[in-house]
């Protein structure tokens, strides 16, 4: 595995899977345009709890992105308490797997996304590229693939209920007279 350039560690593969799915059934055409967007740099992150904001500069285009990961349940954030070494600096492979063992999913779900640029669909460039560049820094500092699923932060209250959040509003659901605030007759 020290020849993947990005998710070279088995904390960061978790997060190159973001991009490359083990469900995609055709080659998706994008993946190389977006590792080389991220393997020259030009993704900039601003990491902040469970959300990532990427500004991505390509020739004279420039656009923004925004990640935000589904926090952890608070019973797996305890169970990995438990598992992490008091004052540890950094993790382990052996961690990943002993986290693993005792039933906890490390890999990062996708609670929100969002792109400036002109695709219209989730799945562009720009996210891919995030996602890599994502998987990179995480096979820096594995503490990050924990910190963006909200470790440090306490997670979530409760168990997440997931709801599909759409990215368009369908027209024909809009009431005008109630959109537009229009005084009635």
């Amino acid at each position: 595995m020290a020849d993947n350039e990005f998710g070279y560690t088995i904390w960061g593969m978790d997060w190159v899977r973001l991009a490359e799915p083990i469900s995609l059934t055709k080659p998706e055409p994008l993946l190389p345009r977006a590792r080389s967007i991220a393997r020259n740099g030009g993704v900039e992150t601003e990491i902040e709890n469970t959300m990532v904001r990427a500004t991505i500069h390509r020739g004279s285009e420039a656009s923004v992105t925004y990640l935000e990961f589904a926090p952890l349940p608070s019973a797996d954030i305890r169970t990995i308490a438990g598992l992490v070494p008091a004052g540890a600096l950094s993790l382990a492979d052996e961690l990943h797997g002993a986290i693993l063992g005792a039933g906890v999913t490390l890999a990062p779900t996708l609670a929100s996304v969002d792109c400036s640029c002109r695709a219209r669909t989730e799945r562009c460039v720009h996210m891919l590229a995030t996602c890599y560049t994502l998987a990179r820094q995480v096979d820096e500092n594995p503490w990050l693939a924990l910190d963006l699923r909200g470790y440090r932060t306490g997670g979530s209250a409760e168990d997440p209920v997931e709801v599909p959040v759409s990215r368009w509003t369908p027209l024909d659901t809009l009431d005008p007279a109630a959109y537009f605030d229009l005084p009635a007759n």
